[in-house]
């Protein structure tokens, strides 16, 4: 039993992350890769855009690591990178010109889509029916006053019935939150094998 909710935590969590993470790739690469670009005439965006495209690798070993730690799918390992020999703006241009590259890159910034879809998810299927579980002692506290379709928690059989909708709503939502989970680890294991293809 210890086990099963340790696991639906852990879900919980993941998808807590995904959120954060995602909202973190889009603003690093929509903000990194517009400044590096508008201010590449200034000399100051070159070395700027080429530590923006570079962080790539960074950032897919972490979600490789995340989702392993928190989903058990194995992903492969990604090959690390040499240094590109050359000029800093050849090594920009090699890193500006790769498909794996940018493909990675709105991988990345796709998450930010997949991680407001998980929030919305952990919200719906794991905290609502906690709060479901809790209105018969939200209702002997009057604490307050939960409303769903329009019905009131104002008796104790209405609560009684909630109570019941949320042990039903916990049931299968953790089966839901782990479906997604593992559609999330899917889609990072893809990422970092279309990323180490290379």
């Amino acid at each position: 039993m210890n086990q099963i909710i340790r696991k639906h935590v852990r879900n919980f969590c993941f998808l807590l992350i995904t959120f954060a993470t995602g909202l973190f790739y889009f603003c690093f690469y929509l903000v990194g890769i517009t400044f590096g670009v508008s201010m590449s005439f200034t000399l100051v965006g070159i070395p700027i855009l080429y530590y923006v495209l570079r962080s790539t690798e960074t950032f897919l070993q972490h979600e490789r690591i995340r989702t392993k730690v928190y989903t058990d799918i194995s992903v492969r390992t990604l090959p690390t990178r040499s240094q590109e020999e050359g000029s800093l703006w050849e090594r920009v241009k090699a890193e500006f010109l790769d498909e794996h590259n940018w493909r990675a890159i709105l991988g990345l910034m796709l998450q930010f889509g997949i991680g407001m879809i998980s929030l919305i998810c952990a919200t719906l299927f794991y905290l609502t029916p906690i709060i479901l579980l809790l209105s018969p002692v939200l209702y002997l506290l009057d604490v307050s006053s939960i409303s769903l379709f329009g019905i009131e928690n104002k008796t104790l059989n209405i609560s009684l019935f909630f109570m019941l909708l949320g042990a039903v709503s916990l049931w299968i939502g953790a089966y839901l939150g782990n479906s997604l989970v593992k559609m999330i680890g899917r889609y990072t294991r893809r990422l970092v094998k279309d990323f180490a293809r290379r």
